[in-house]
């Protein structure tokens, strides 16, 4: 079949699919861009032939920025359990290094996307072209060659022959759980409009069978003798156990063996909120039960969890002296940390086989009174009746409210991942998306479109604050382009409200993190800058409530959910209110020696908690 390379590229890409348990699903189900020279006469002609011939089934999504595109194309994924992925093709030069930071977002977080950067001309025939670095050591470098760190999987293809390996070993990776994360394939501008004669059987229908690797028989013995032995076991279940679809055999391992269930980020949802063996978030924003059960247990029983430091307080959440660990996990590289007793298998099949190799051990833990005792916190939390500007745990709590059983929330950065972590009611394994990995700046409204395209069926709820907003908001315009209704609940504190209150408690008396006039003294200490981000989002298509109160949100949050476009809600909040303590840490370095006061002070209390800090050997 004779066909540009490019044209190759998006055939191979429409006849590929997944299966697990017997459902299949494409692979990559359609394609974000943006065109400029380095493509638009390659993979976008390829497109745009598709489009008009039927040739290939490749649905393409005009994005606003390449970074954005890239994480909403990680939404996607995440919201389709990493069994249907998408493809991101930009330009030469800024176009595809702006896609580097979604790049390594979606390695750390261990999510598919597929990156077509386009890249020089193979043949040199006019180079240096247009947006070309130059490297005098070496003819074969290009900016692109700084996908290689970031990506699970990186080919430059130079000749239209490559293609057919490239693509292969390119599918192999994004449809592996434990070695997924972003692909790159690079494009030379001259080689996406090359012809060739490829083979028929590349262009044939093609499923990827996605496994459930099963525990090793004798993994399987010794993880059971461990837990078997122990006296206070913990699971902390991880993003393993969603993408694993594994809610019911981790409902039927913790009912019956007794063992409380603490949640990472990624895995908030596993269990609802409301199990009588869930405890909640654990970690530096977790909760207090769940971290007070951390310090005791004696066996952590790791399901699905890459440990961040997030997730261990930075070495300082399991204090039992002879702490143990047990890491149920299908990629051997996370299943082996913390000197864990390791079983390599999938989340669903290793629940299942732990739960029948302990054939009816129970452990009698007493944590239900504090459970319900921390509720009350939060109840009170979400109804703190704060003023005169409200309370951040006051929106999520009206937000929680108003979201129903399947609805999904969407936040990465600020202070509002450590709030929803110890805050939010989960009662929908798909129900809790907060990027946490990369933590980046401008993913929640990208992401929230990505989620949404996944599964149009339900409500999707975007929380961002000023400063991701004003990173990155033009994905708002793509969403009204697409007809795709998001809920994006925007709040204002005028600053960097996170690294403000981090700042204070580390000497640093939260220094260049207010939005303000610059003052005489040069501080930014002067009156609060005149930006309507209310009138900004709705210049960019959107709906917008502006809201004053709880109250008022609480009405806002209904007229958004029974709107029919994008719809922003826009609050202010005080960045100085109130939210109950992890009683937990996190390992941010204090300046050694300073001049300052405060800073001195902040050096001293982590000393203090830097004594508790241990490697698990």
């Amino acid at each position: 079949m004779r066909l540009t390379v490019a044209q190759a590229v998006v055939r191979f890409l429409a006849n590929q699919w997944t299966e697990r348990d017997g459902v299949e699903r494409r692979a990559i189900a359609g394609t974000f861009g943006i065109f400029g020279h380095g493509n638009v006469a390659g993979v976008g002609q390829a497109l745009l032939q598709a489009q008009r011939t039927g040739d290939a089934d490749m649905p393409y999504h005009l994005a606003r920025n390449e970074q954005a595109m890239v994480h909403a194309a990680v939404g996607y994924a995440k919201m389709s359990n990493r069994l249907s992925a998408m493809a991101c093709t930009a330009s030469i030069g800024p176009g595809s290094t702006n896609m580097l930071t979604g790049a390594a977002l979606a390695t750390v977080n261990r999510i598919p996307v597929l990156l077509l950067p386009s890249d020089v001309f193979a043949t040199r025939v006019a180079a240096p072209v247009l947006q070309e670095l130059e490297d005098p050591r070496s003819y074969d470098v290009s900016v692109n060659d700084a996908f290689r760190p970031l990506s699970r999987f990186f080919d430059r293809v130079w000749r239209p022959e490559q293609l057919p390996s490239a693509l292969l070993a390119a599918m192999r990776v994004l449809c592996d759980p434990a070695e997924t994360g972003a692909v790159t394939l690079c494009l030379p501008q001259d080689v996406q409009a090359e012809a060739h004669d490829f083979p028929d059987a590349l262009f044939a229908r093609r499923v990827w069978h996605v496994a459930r690797p099963v525990p090793e028989p004798a993994a399987l013995a010794r993880a059971a003798d461990v837990i078997r032995a122990a006296e206070r076991p913990l699971v902390i279940a991880g993003g393993g156990a969603v993408y694993a679809e594994a809610s019911a055999e981790l409902d039927a391992f913790a009912r019956a063996t007794g063992i409380p269930v603490a949640d990472t980020h990624a895995g908030k949802g596993a269990l609802s909120w409301d199990h009588p063996n869930s405890v909640g978030g654990v970690g530096s924003t977790g909760t207090p039960v769940a971290n007070q059960l951390a310090r005791e247990a004696d066996v952590v029983i790791g399901v699905g969890t890459r440990y961040s430091d997030f997730t261990t307080a930075s070495r300082t959440a399991f204090a039992n002296p002879g702490v143990r660990f047990v890491n149920l996990n299908v990629a051997a590289f996370d299943a082996h940390k913390q000197s864990a007793t390791a079983l390599v298998a999938d989340a669903r099949a290793g629940l299942a086989a732990l739960t029948e190799a302990l054939d009816g051990k129970r452990f009698d833990l007493d944590f239900a009174e504090d459970v319900a005792a921390w509720q009350a916190r939060v109840d009170r939390a979400y109804h703190l009746g704060h003023g005169p500007r409200p309370a951040q745990s006051e929106v999520i709590g009206a937000v929680n409210e108003a979201c129903g059983e399947r609805d999904v929330v969407v936040q990465a950065a600020g202070s509002m991942p450590g709030d929803l972590q110890l805050l939010w009611r989960a009662r929908d394994p798909k129900q809790y998306h907060v990027e946490y990995g990369y933590s980046c700046m401008g993913f929640e409204i990208a992401g929230a479109l990505g989620i949404k395209l996944a599964d149009p069926t339900r409500e999707v709820y975007a929380l961002v604050g000023d400063g991701s907003y004003l990173m990155m908001s033009q994905e708002i315009v793509t969403a009204v382009a697409e007809g795709v209704k998001l809920v994006v609940v925007l709040v204002q504190n005028h600053g960097f409200a996170s690294i403000g209150a981090l700042s204070e408690s580390l000497g640093s008396q939260r220094f260049g993190t207010s939005y303000r006039y610059r003052g005489a003294d040069q501080d930014y200490d002067g009156g609060l800058l005149p930006v309507d981000l209310a009138a900004n989002a709705e210049s960019l298509g959107a709906a917008v409530i502006r809201c004053r109160t709880i109250a008022d949100l609480t009405e806002g949050l209904k007229r958004a959910r029974e709107a029919d476009r994008l719809t922003v809600v826009h609050i202010e909040t005080d960045p100085l209110s109130p939210v109950p303590s992890s009683e937990s840490w996190w390992d941010v370095p204090v300046a050694e020696v300073s001049t300052l006061t405060s800073t001195r002070d902040a050096r001293a209390t982590y000393d203090a908690a830097k004594r508790g800090q241990r490697l698990y050997l």
